[in-house]
């Protein structure tokens, strides 16, 4: 079934799989090969002609980021459990050993095709005026120039290490980027090997005087080995390499920790010093460089990947440049919602009037910290509730959250210290909020707090009222730029009422009970999802429309696939779009044929999380079942961690999310991929001069969804219609 017809067309004959037992782990597909392909997807960006050639070289680099994390985080974790003798296996029946194979085989050949993608990306961007220059292009003047960068901007940070009986091998953090030096003394050819460890707090890439309109660079690494004899004076350099590790990063925490901070702290300085899990060297390092580096990272050969060109692909990053418009996407400005702008920018007038759902980033979140910012300057608000789990460094939320401290209002912060790799952040914005007088919590040893929940509580006349956020994306201005997520501001006392509940769980762990119209994990969450998905079947079961639309990051949970597969055969036709990983196998007869699957990758990165139910009419329908929610559909999301479920009660924000949201994500194709039963996904192939619906592109275009009133269903172009 081709990405046109993901909805159009009936659904396609469903296939047999000779080689998979339906009925035994192959019915499910590998999470950590399924996040393989969606890194694949992401590299092909790269090279997709309708991206522009920057963006392209960005869609490189976040490849290369996405895989390093991949490899300190899951990798890591799986060969620790090779390394214990642990054989038990996977869903889909893959013990960690067979996983490490297949992964280590398809990741190398991913990091081949980032080399393939860089060299042809050089050669556009070249002809498009930015040259990436290496040491023997340098002319004389360059040179001159290189010589007074070097001194006053890169000397005064550098280590050059020797590495001898008396100078030891130096500890490479994880990340780190090295040179290895051979080097002979002059006077008397004596060898010396020695490291020069490259500071990341320089930039990658050095910029080199230009013509107008053109920029050149140079990377750190060929400045450095332009001035070894600064650096070593009275040496030669006979033989060099450059290598980079990847250490362990996941992170343990003692169980009954006294002090959740302080062992936070401790356990980051363990994760800098991690085991390595990956080495990526020159492909013609020297062999005493490469055997003296092995020894003593303590590496071996099938965690050594030999890279001929660029190591360390994920600093590319620092070549998109803003002074080149041309090659960028087209500038996009989110939009401030009509309602907003009706009264004069207070949030509490435009939410009484009714709930107001906002779209990001094609509403702009500014939105969210304009209703904390207001909360925190009005008098009349006494109270107010939030969780983090991932902001910004310079936060203009913790800093509406200061002010309102200060102020002497009551503030309650929920600071998840777990969130991988913002953990250090939390910590300086928790010290933070508490030095202003806030509450500080960090909610649960063993769950993160992933919910995204805000209340403020403000007196209005003779009664207390309760605003609140219930949004499936982080409270981080920067990311929400990018990112696609769900914002919605209610003062219904019965969502203000479970906002308050799931607060008073975090804060004191006091179980919410009587829940009206939110669940959570991992206490209510789970069991909500597989009772909706239960009612389906029993409306296919009656004879009556039976539907199911879902949009997440992830689908990997056993229980929840099973059910999903226990719909299908019941005749609920059942439309997923998943961005990342799905352990789910669609089209595949006798177990999955009404369920299929896309991905999208584009200009965004989709992150909300949207699940209808038809509810016995079809979808989209003014009587389906809605909601939103902060958890995609894994283990860790259901069962360790605090989540939010939100059933949509207002009927124009329902249609919104049907008639819109949804039924715009089903339509596009210009950035779908459709998956296989046999896992893989493919895209459509489409001519040079094809028209095709981008999801995207329209919400970008489209007048405010969330203003006075709200767009219909037929704004959305139909299946059928093509347009750019």
């Amino acid at each position: 079934m081709s990405n046109a017809d993901f909805l159009a067309a009936p659904f396609a004959a469903p296939v047999d799989l000779p080689d998979v037992d339906i009925t035994g782990p192959g019915r499910f597909y590998n999470r950590e090969l399924s996040w393989l392909g969606f890194n694949w997807r992401v590299l092909e960006e790269a090279e997709n002609p309708r991206v522009p050639l920057l963006e392209r070289l960005r869609f490189l680099s976040i490849s290369a980021t996405n895989l390093d994390e991949f490899y300190t985080v899951r990798v890591a974790g799986l060969r620790e459990l090779a390394r214990e003798g642990v054989t038990t296996p996977a869903a889909d029946g893959l013990s960690p050993t067979e996983q490490l194979v297949l992964i280590n085989a398809d990741a190398r050949r991913l990091m081949a095709h980032q080399q393939e993608t860089f060299d042809r990306l050089t050669t556009e961007m070249q002809q498009a005026g930015i040259s990436l220059c290496t040491r023997d292009t340098l002319s004389k003047d360059d040179r001159a120039y290189l010589g007074d960068v070097f001194l006053s901007r890169v000397f005064p940070v550098l280590s050059p290490l020797a590495i001898d009986p008396a100078h030891p091998f130096p500890f490479i953090p994880n990340t780190g980027f090295a040179l290895a030096l051979q080097l002979e003394r002059k006077t008397d050819k004596r060898e010396l090997k020695a490291l020069l460890p490259i500071p990341q707090q320089i930039d990658r890439f050095v910029r080199l005087p230009a013509a107008d309109g053109t920029h050149r660079f140079l990377p750190l690494e060929d400045l450095l080995l332009e001035h070894i004899s600064s650096l070593f004076p009275g040496y030669t350099l006979r033989g060099h390499c450059a290598f980079r590790v990847l250490r362990d990063s996941d992170l343990e925490v003692e169980e009954e920790a006294e002090d959740l901070v302080r062992e936070f702290e401790t356990a980051l300085k363990r994760r800098r010093r991690g085991e390595v899990v990956r080495m990526k060297i020159s492909a013609d390092a020297p062999p005493a460089l490469l055997e003296l580096i092995k020894r003593e990272l303590h590496v071996t050969d099938d965690e050594i990947v030999e890279i001929d060109g660029l190591i360390g692909i994920a600093d590319l990053g620092q070549l998109v440049l803003d002074e080149r418009p041309d090659l960028l996407w087209p500038s996009f400005t989110p939009r401030v919602p009509e309602r907003v702008q009706d009264f004069d920018g207070d949030m509490f007038a435009a939410i009484r009037q009714k709930d107001m759902l906002l779209h990001h980033p094609y509403e702009t979140f500014d939105m969210v910290v304009r209703f904390l910012k207001q909360a925190a300057a009005d008098p009349d608000v006494v109270a107010i509730k939030q969780t983090l789990y991932r902001t910004s460094r310079d936060s203009p939320i913790v800093e509406a959250l200061c002010e309102a401290a200060e102020d002497g209002k009551s503030v309650t912060a929920l600071v998840e210290l777990k969130a991988r790799f913002d953990e250090a952040a939390n910590i300086r914005q928790s010290r933070r909020l508490e030095r202003s007088g806030a509450h500080v919590v960090y909610g649960f040893l063993d769950l993160k707090t992933h919910a995204k929940i805000s209340t403020v509580v403000r007196r209005e006349g003779d009664r207390l009222v309760t605003y609140t956020h219930y949004g499936t994306g982080n409270y981080h201005p920067i990311t929400a730029r990018i990112y696609t997520d769900l914002s919605l501001f209610t003062c219904d006392p019965a969502l203000g009422r479970d906002a308050t509940k799931v607060f008073n769980y975090l804060s004191g762990y006091a179980q919410p009970e009587a829940l009206e119209n939110l669940s959570i994990s991992p206490l209510s969450l789970k069991p909500k999802l597989l009772e909706m998905i239960a009612a389906e079947i029993e409306h296919a079961k009656a004879g009556k429309p039976a539907e199911i639309w879902a949009k997440m990051n992830a689908l990997i949970d056993s229980e929840v696939i099973d059910a999903l597969y226990a719909a299908s055969q019941a005749g609920v036709k059942i439309s997923l779009v998943v961005r990342g990983i799905c352990g789910l196998r669609p089209g595949i007869k006798g177990l999955s044929e009404n369920i299929r699957v896309k991905s999208i990758i584009g200009r965004f990165l989709e992150h909300s999380r949207i699940v209808c139910f038809g509810n016995g009419k079809g979808l989209p329908h003014k009587k389906a079942r809605v909601f939103i929610s902060s958890a995609d559909w894994m283990g860790r999301n259901l069962n360790r961690r605090v989540e939010t479920l939100v059933e949509i009660q207002n009927p124009t924000v329902k249609a919104q999310i049907t008639e819109q949201i949804m039924a715009a994500n089903m339509a596009d194709v210009a950035q779908s991929w459709v998956m296989a039963p046999d896992g893989h996904f493919s895209r459509a192939r489409l001519p040079e001069d094809s028209l095709a619906f981008s999801a995207h592109r329209f919400f970008m275009e489209h007048p405010s969804l969330s203003g006075r009133g709200s767009a219909g269903a037929s704004d959305v172009p139909q299946l059928t219609h093509s347009e750019d």
